[in-house]
């Protein structure tokens, strides 16, 4: 059982594979937890068919035993960013050729009820406030990203549904479903624009020139100030040394440039069943219009109008 934070909020955000807890959204769960929010992380695989990133580790013995390695990076991850983490327990799909299936066995293969089932028993146990996870795309076409965004859509919706997974708990309605925003076009476009007009040399010149023609980007409907956790976010994942080359990619661009032009991390917000106090959480599940919101627990602190019984139930759609 998860010993609750007395009256606290209660975060989960749901990843496919450890370190992309680090990469995406990682700042954003460093301040809500140094903040007091009960932050858990929900891994769906074991990594163990991603690849060794960083040179000096690309060692047989590393890639031998690389399920237990990136065990041991997720757990050092954790924490640094001062968050709970679960696995789920499915094996890494890992990432097949246009004509190769997908390894038997694998997350990506699995019945999307049936993967489901585990998160919404840590659902009904947890009983989160707000839920993160990636958009249908599943940020980028890995089929473990496009599965978790299924998986954690389906237990969003399950774990409210008492006739569904009877066996796994009294039934608990998340408030918000949001999907993550990060490493975007405008992030990257932002950030080179920052760096050239400065001087600065600048690798995303390449990358941006080989975007791949995807669809518009959902619209920003949330923006958490977190800069001052870029630190955190970096050093967290830096745990993940397998997958990470110091000085390279991600971890090249000076955090200066980063704090002054985009201090934030962006959400969408999917799904509310919170009445807007102040017309910021009035965007709809379709990213209406609306004010941009600077919290996810907006319509969800003490004072914001709900009754406390509906707040500790996280019964919220009065």
């Amino acid at each position: 059982m998860f010993t609750k934070h007395p009256g606290g909020l209660r975060l989960l955000t749901v990843h496919a594979h450890p370190d992309d807890e680090s990469s995406k959204g990682a700042a954003t769960l460093a301040r809500y937890a140094a903040e007091g929010v009960d932050v858990l992380v929900v891994t769906c695989t074991g990594g163990e068919r991603g690849s060794v990133l960083n040179p000096e580790l690309d060692r047989p013995e590393i890639r031998a035993d690389l399920a237990r390695v990136r065990s041991a990076e997720m757990a050092a991850a954790r924490e640094i960013l001062g968050v709970r983490q679960e696995f789920l327990g499915f094996v890494d799909s890992g990432m097949p050729g246009a004509d190769e299936p997908l390894p038997e066995g694998c997350f990506a293969v699995q019945p999307v009820e049936v993967a489901a089932a585990p998160l919404v028993a840590l659902i009904r146990e947890f009983r989160p406030h707000v839920v993160i996870t990636y958009d249908e795309t599943g940020g980028y076409p890995h089929p473990d990203h496009v599965m978790t965004h299924k998986v954690a859509v389906e237990a969003f919706e399950a774990a409210a549904d008492p006739g569904r997974h009877p066996e796994s708990g009294e039934p608990w309605q998340a408030a918000k479903l949001y999907y993550h925003l990060a490493l975007s076009r405008a992030w990257f476009q932002t950030l080179h624009d920052a760096m050239t007009e400065r001087g600065i040399p600048s690798e995303m010149g390449g990358l941006l020139a080989e975007w791949p023609d995807t669809p518009p980007a959902l619209a920003t409907t949330t923006r958490i100030e977190c800069a001052e956790q870029f630190a955190v976010r970096d050093a967290a994942m830096l745990a993940h040394a397998t997958q990470v080359q110091p000085g390279v990619a991600f971890m090249a661009h000076p955090r200066s440039v980063e704090r002054e032009v985009w201090p934030t991390e962006e959400y969408h917000l999917a799904r509310t069943f919170v009445p807007s106090p102040d017309g910021a959480a009035g965007v709809d599940a379709a990213g209406g219009a609306g004010a941009v919101e600077t919290d996810l627990f907006v319509g969800l602190r003490a004072g914001a109008g709900l009754s406390q019984s509906s707040f500790d139930q996280g019964r919220l759609i009065s």
